[in-house]
């Protein structure tokens, strides 16, 4: 683990209401970018489940019809400061990561096509956990539980969350 993920804080707090206005401020952004080359641009990600305690910070998948716009949208998003990370181990799922700063909250920002496997997952675990009170409810727990214990490991927290995420995605994949 390197030094920054040491002191890197997990910081899990209650619900914000501002997490939708600024996902729409950067939607609004990069559909300015890419708009005509993607289908949609999804909120996913714990900000998008109403009431859900998150670690502040934005997920958007921009979804396109398949990987034949992908050279496009990635050479449009570096004129635009953006760099292309692959898909970090995750298939059907491309990652982009900011080269500079801008004037909205962290968000980490996805390129999908819309039948690819990372792209379906977050919409049926978004969807299960905005529908399911109990489910929602339970994964709040969790997570606050693992920023606890975990406070400055973000990699044991995100392992800690495996189990739970991979149980709601069974369910919610039927």
């Amino acid at each position: 683990m390197s030094i920054a993920q040491k002191t890197k804080v997990v910081e899990v707090v209650p619900y914000d209401p501002e997490w939708k206005v600024e996902f729409d401020r950067i939607r609004e952004q990069l559909l300015s970018y890419v708009g005509d080359l993607i289908i949609t641009i999804e909120h996913v990600g714990s900000t998008s489940i109403e009431g859900l305690a998150a670690k502040p910070i934005i997920d958007l998948d921009l979804v396109m019809d398949s990987y034949d716009v992908l050279p496009q949208i990635i050479e449009r998003l570096q004129q635009h400061g953006y760099e292309h990370q692959g898909n970090l181990g995750i298939e059907g799922r491309e990652a982009f990561k900011r080269g500079q700063a801008d004037e909205f909250m962290k968000y980490h920002l996805y390129v999908c096509p819309k039948d690819g496997k990372g792209y379906l997952e977050h919409i049926a675990f978004r969807d299960y956990l905005r529908s399911n009170a109990e489910a929602r409810q339970a994964y709040a727990e969790v997570k606050q539980h693992l920023a606890e214990q975990h406070r400055y490991d973000m990699d044991a927290y995100c392992e800690g969350k495996t189990a739970f995420v991979t149980s709601i995605l069974s369910n919610a994949m039927k």
